[in-house]
């Protein structure tokens, strides 16, 4: 998929085109299950945008793995288990097996670093400007 100058020369080059080619000559598509393609027109037009300096507030902060938007909710699972998404646990660059003290207040639950998750949380603290 081209982006930034490159998709905006294709754009100049291709000239007067139908918009599903053009989109296609640009790389957005993708196959379907039955073999045929698919236009991707929004990845499209939105790379076409920010080539040309427009920026709809996509940015990748606050998104966690396949493109979705951090809630900063939690629900309880059927099991009972409270579940702490991987996005996260990466913000706060927390690695398998850190442990935490938790604190069990009226109207919330505070995990607190104990050990190295300590040192990898104060360190992403540091890095976000937070005391």
């Amino acid at each position: 998929m081209l982006t930034g100058s490159e998709l905006l020369a294709k754009v100049k080059e291709l000239g007067d085109v139908s918009k599903t080619d053009m989109a296609t000559a640009c790389g957005y598509v993708s196959d379907k299950k039955d073999g045929g393609q698919r236009v991707n027109f929004t990845s499209f037009y939105e790379a076409l945008l920010n080539a040309k300096g427009i920026d709809l507030g996509g940015g990748t902060k606050g998104i966690g793995k396949g493109g979705r938007k951090l809630s900063y909710v939690a629900t309880v699972q059927g099991n009972g288990n409270l579940l702490i998404g991987k996005a996260y646990t990466a913000m706060l660059n927390l690695e398998p097996g850190d442990e935490f003290e938790i604190k069990l207040g009226k109207k919330a639950i505070r995990l607190i670093p104990t050990g190295a998750a300590a040192t990898h949380s104060d360190s992403a603290a540091m890095e976000d400007g937070e005391d």
